[in-house]
This record gives structure tokens, sequence and C-alpha cells, in this order.
């Protein structure tokens, strides 16, 4: 009954309003440009595309809802909220890994690429989902996780019963190094990004196995032309399907240095630029595009971890024919060094987007995101989660993310403004990055727990992946079972989907407007940007423009009221979002209020 009742308030608050944005979504790009198309098609220098002016949502399928009442989320939940989902006026779902999973590294370790995780529920369910967003004009994205597998992957479990067997190259199998002490020592100093050694001695057969991440996560050698072979055939099996495309987990890390020499000291304070840089990653994926993608209407967008926004265009430039775009990192990161959290500036993420727009030119597309299962809460990294800010300073970021320059991503729950989880013990924790840095650095005897857990309750992955917050019953709605997966967060009985579909103020209501201002609007999809006043400390302004069609976008990140002069030829005519009640129009310089958002058409 509760499923019932929130899926009724969907139809009846939002999808009248809404939902003709969304449809919007799913015209072609040229039906929006109004005759400014060349004669060649580009809209700005821009070739269009479905995926350009699209926006993604990405579903972690664990924590969104939970159908049969065992505590984990599954397809049929997803499926379930799917009237939710169009009502936000979204166009793609990303979905998170859905295979089975020994979930050693929460299904990122996958047994077989072509069965559903038992937790999840069956092939059945996948194809219901999958029919069900068909049906509502919106498209699926899959994750694609082929830099490794899981240890009980039938081809691993065959690589490791000897040095002959016919799956032995499948993975990258090293004898180790005998140490000064005479001791066993692994090939290399690599380390796994889960902390330790990224080697695993193996006793049956007296070699170690490579693994970047978890021990149960060994890496595939892409060298062997069959296990190319193998990834192209599992994601033709996916694509034949009718799913629309792959989120590339760690895609650039599929090339390994030749001979796998130690890092050097320099080469250790960055390894995922020695990972993300191999001297076949291109070739791969050429490969790749070529035998599998250039076959179908897909998109495609990367993981990128290690690659640098110079070195950006060799992976998107549509000339190469490798992938349509990729996640760079510098803006989620700028909040971080390393895996400790440091401040930051506005000028510094302001300086990134500026460095993007000069970067890459019109045969190279960005993504814009600021958070994901991998990330902290988006208002409480990037905005202010304290109850009075914390919903203007959400909807200053949806402001942000609907009208930069790239295909915009929304992570779960962002869209209703959660935050991060008040956690207290390592206990409370789930994340094997989590646990094995607490074994390694406060076990270890390196790090003070208290200043370990600090820092980790504001970087922990564990942040993004509570459950979903549907309502104000027990465990938000999320599970019927007497205890989640995860815990689901305390202000669950205040945040949570069913009031703000009830409260035309919400940030879910917000955030479909900016995004069916997106779709309407073809120069927050492919116009020029420019950044006003870039070494501002509080104010974020900037303009979107194609031909005539002129927005202006200004954000006050702080709590204090900032006052903003507009350059010659920048005018303040119409607003047409803002996330506080403000005039229409000012004639001098805009007084904005704390975490105000407006834009402007001019």
């Amino acid at each position: 009954m509760r499923e019932l009742a929130v899926r009724g308030m969907v139809a009846g608050l939002v999808l009248g309003a809404v939902l003709a944005a969304g449809a919007q979504a799913t015209s072609p790009a040229g039906s929006q440009t109004k005759g400014l198309q060349t004669g060649s098609g580009l809209v700005n220098g821009y070739q269009p595309t479905w995926w350009k002016s699209a926006v993604v949502y990405q579903v972690y399928p664990r924590s969104f809802q939970d159908s049969n009442g065992d505590g984990i989320g599954d397809l049929r939940g997803i499926t379930a909220r799917l009237d939710y989902l169009h009502g936000l006026g979204v166009d793609v779902l990303w979905l998170s890994p859905h295979y089975d999973s020994p979930n050693a590294d929460n299904g990122y370790d996958i047994r077989d690429y072509r069965k559903v995780m038992t937790e999840f529920g069956t092939m059945a369910d996948f194809d219901a989902l999958l029919a069900g967003i068909k049906a509502r004009h919106m498209k699926l994205i899959i994750d694609l996780v082929v830099n490794h597998t899981s240890d009980e992957h039938h081809w691993f479990v065959e690589s490791r019963q000897s040095k002959n067997n016919p799956y032995r190259d499948y993975y990258i199998w090293r004898p180790g190094k005998v140490g000064p002490d005479g001791k066993r020592m692994p090939p290399n100093n690599y380390r796994s990004a889960f902390s330790g050694s990224a080697w695993q001695y193996d006793p049956q057969t007296g070699e170690y196995y490579l693994h970047l991440f978890a021990i149960k996560q060994p890496d595939l050698n892409w060298e062997n032309p069959k296990v190319r072979q193998e990834v192209y055939s599992l994601m033709r099996f996916w694509l034949d399907k009718g799913v629309d495309g792959f989120r590339m987990d760690v895609i650039p890390y599929i090339s390994k240095q030749p001979g796998l020499p130690d890092l050097t000291p320099a080469q250790q304070q960055h390894p995922d630029q020695v990972f993300g840089n191999g001297p076949r990653r291109d070739e791969f994926l050429q490969e790749m595009n070529r035998e599998v993608l250039s076959h179908y209407d897909v998109m495609s967008v990367g993981e990128a971890a290690g690659v640098t926004l110079a070195q950006e265009p060799a992976l998107v430039d549509d000339r190469r024919h490798e992938l349509n775009m990729i996640f760079n990192f510098d803006a989620v990161r700028i909040n971080r060094d390393g895996k400790q959290w440091k401040d930051w500036t506005l000028p510094g993420l302001k300086a990134i987007y500026a460095q993007h727009a000069a970067q890459l030119d019109t045969h190279s597309w960005d993504t814009v995101f600021l958070s994901n299962h991998d990330n902290p809460r988006l208002v409480s990294s990037f905005g202010d989660d304290r109850p009075e800010y914390r919903v203007a300073s959400a909807k200053l970021l949806a402001t942000m993310l609907m009208t930069l320059r790239g295909t915009p991503f929304v992570y779960q729950g962002d869209e209703l403004g959660m935050t991060n989880y008040p956690f207290q013990s390592i206990n409370e924790y789930n994340d094997i990055e989590a646990k094995n840095g607490w074994q390694e650095d406060v076990l270890g005897g390196h790090v003070p727990a208290a200043d370990y857990l600090a820092n980790l309750r504001r970087m922990s992955r564990d942040n993004a992946r509570t459950p979903m917050q549907w309502d104000a019953t027990a465990n938000g709605g999320f599970t019927t079972a007497a205890k989640p997966w995860l815990a689901v967060n305390p202000n669950f009985t205040t945040i949570n989907a069913s009031a703000e579909l009830a409260d035309p103020d919400s940030v879910y209501h917000y955030y479909a407007q900016a995004i069916a201002l997106h779709h309407r609007a073809p120069a927050l999809v492919y116009g020029d940007y420019r950044d006003l006043d870039p070494t501002n400390p509080q104010v974020f302004a900037y303009t979107r423009t194609l031909g005539q069609e002129r927005y202006l976008v200004v954000l006050n990140f702080s709590e204090k009221p900032a006052e903003f002069a507009l350059p010659p030829g920048v005018r303040a005519d119409r607003l047409v979002l803002g996330n506080l009640h403000t005039a229409a129009a000012e004639t001098g310089p805009l007084h904005l209020q704390g975490w105000e958002a407006r834009v402007y058409q001019y």
C-alpha cells in the first residue's frame, strides 16, 4: 500500500506538470535547434546526438528499493519506482552492476556476466525493468566491469588450476622475487587501491596474480586476444537485449605497462596515471568500438581515473572512434588530497570548468557530475547540509549541473537533497575500502582512530550507498525487513520522496524544473560557455550562448548575501529558474541571498 500511495502521488503531483518536459528529452536533437544547424547538420560545430542532450540518473540497485523484504534493493524495486524517475524528467538510467557476484566489492567483482545477481532477482526481472524503461521512452545503460572479474568467475577458477591451463593467460600471473632477507616478495611494488600489495600469492601454482583492487578482483589480461573477444561477446549479449550502452568501470586500466616494472617514487604518488595510460589502451578501445559499439546506437562513458584533462581527447575525440565521453575527476575530487579531505575554493572549481571549456573542442564531449556511488553526498560535499541551508544549496547545485557544458549525471537521492550519514564507528561501515584502510592505517599504528574516522565521515563511499529515503515509515520505506543491508540515514523522517513530492517547493520539484529547462534550451547543451568573474570567491556567474539564445547563470556559493555587477552586454532580463523567491529582473547589480541560484534568459 505504501508503494501504491507514493506512485499515486507521483502521478497526481508530478506527471501532469513535469512529464511534458521529460517528453521533450526524447525529441531528436535536431528538432530543438530551430534553424541553428548548418547544412552539415552541426549545431555550433557539434554533431547532435541523443546522449549529448540527455540527463542521466544513476541507480545503485542495492540501495534503491527492496521489493521482497530481504533488506537488499532489487530490480523489481527499481521497476516499481520508474514513474518517480520518469516524473523527474531524466532520459537515461545508469544501472550499477546487477550481475552475479559474491559481493566482495558490492557487485564490482563479477562471477558471471550473463547472469543477474540472486539478491537482485532474475533475468526475467531485468527484462521487465528494461521493458518498463522503454515504455516510458527512457534508455538504460549498464556497468561494464572488465578490467577485472571475481576470483570466483569460472575463467579464474580454471586459471589458477595450473600454469598450462587454457585459461591461465586470461589473467596476469608472475613469479615472485626473493627479498634481501631471503623471503618471497611480490613481483613489483604496485599497491592495491584498497590498501596493501596489488599482488596475491597463490600456493597452488606458486605464483602471484595481479589485483589492482580487492584480492577477490583479479585483473584480466587484455594482451590475450581471447579475453578481448570474450568481452566483446558479453557486450553484444546485453546490447542485443536492448540496453543503450555502458558506463565502463576503470576502463583505462586495461592496458598494463610492458614488463610491469616497479613504480618510481614519483609514480607512487599518482599510480593511477601509470595504470590509466598503458601503451595499448587506445588500440584496445578502438578495437572495441570497431567490433561492437559502432554497430549500435549507444552511449559509452568511461570511468577515467588516471587520465588528465590534456589526455582526455585521446579517449573521446569522435574522430578516434573510442568512447563518447569519460568521467574526469578533477572537479569531484577538488575537495580531497588522495584519500584525505581538504578545503576547496570556488575559484579553484571554476578554473576546472574553464579549463575543460578551453581544452575540449567540438569533437570531444564532456560529462558534468559531482557525485556517484564512489563519492560522498553532493550537498554535504559541495553545498551546506545544515538544515537551514540544505534545500537552497541542493537546488543551487542542481542549477549548476543542468547548465554547465556536458551531459549531466544525477546520483540517486541527490534530487532529494540526501546528506552524508552520521557514522560514529568503523563497525557501521560496509565498504571494503574503509575497512581495509582501518586495518592498515589504524590497526597498523599509522593514524589515530579518531583522525581516521573524522576523515572517513566526510569521504566514505558508504555515504552515498545508504538506502533511498522514500517516506517517513520504518527504514524510510526502503524495505520491510527489520534491518537493511546498510543503515538508513536517521534524517529520513524529514528528507524523503513522499514529503518532497507533496511539496511543490521541494528539492525534487526543483530538479524536475532544472532538467526541463536543460531539455528545452539548446544553448544549455551545445552553447558556448563564458565565466564572467573567475576569481570571485563567492559568486559563480557564467553565460551559455547559442546564436540569439543566451542564458545567464548566477550562483552564490555561500550563506552570506552577495552583490554581483553584470559586465557590459550581459543582462538579467527574464528569470527562467530560481531557487528562492526573487524579483523577475534587476536593472543594476544583482543582490543575491545566501545560496541563491538564478538563471536568466536575455
